[in-house]
């Protein structure tokens, strides 16, 4: 498949744990999405397109806040995000540069 086709499945982006506050991105997405997460599927709206395997908050998430992926927190954002945001190195400070610096 490649990265612009819809996957079979009922959902275009995921997210593992329902603690958590990013979803990845199955295949390339934009506007109006169906999100699963833990067991939920939502429909929620992207800010802007996203590629495939990326992340989006799925929710408000405030500067300085943990990010939740699979359970675990993966790093901090480093500005404020909004729900439908991509989550990325423009504003996500990863546990493990956190590490390399310290």
């Amino acid at each position: 498949m490649s990265g612009s086709e819809k996957p079979e499945a009922a959902w275009e982006a995921m997210a593992i744990n329902a603690a958590d506050n990013v979803a990845v991105a199955l295949c390339d997405i934009e506007g109006d999405v169906n999100v699963r997460i833990g067991d939920a599927v939502h429909v929620m709206r992207v800010a802007a397109p996203i590629a495939m395997g990326h992340k989006f908050a799925t929710r408000d998430l405030a500067a300085g806040e943990p990010v939740l992926k699979y359970g675990e927190c993966i790093g901090i954002t480093t500005a404020p995000v909004a729900a439908g945001e991509h989550v990325h190195v423009h504003n996500l400070e990863s546990r493990r540069a956190r590490r390399e610096a310290g």
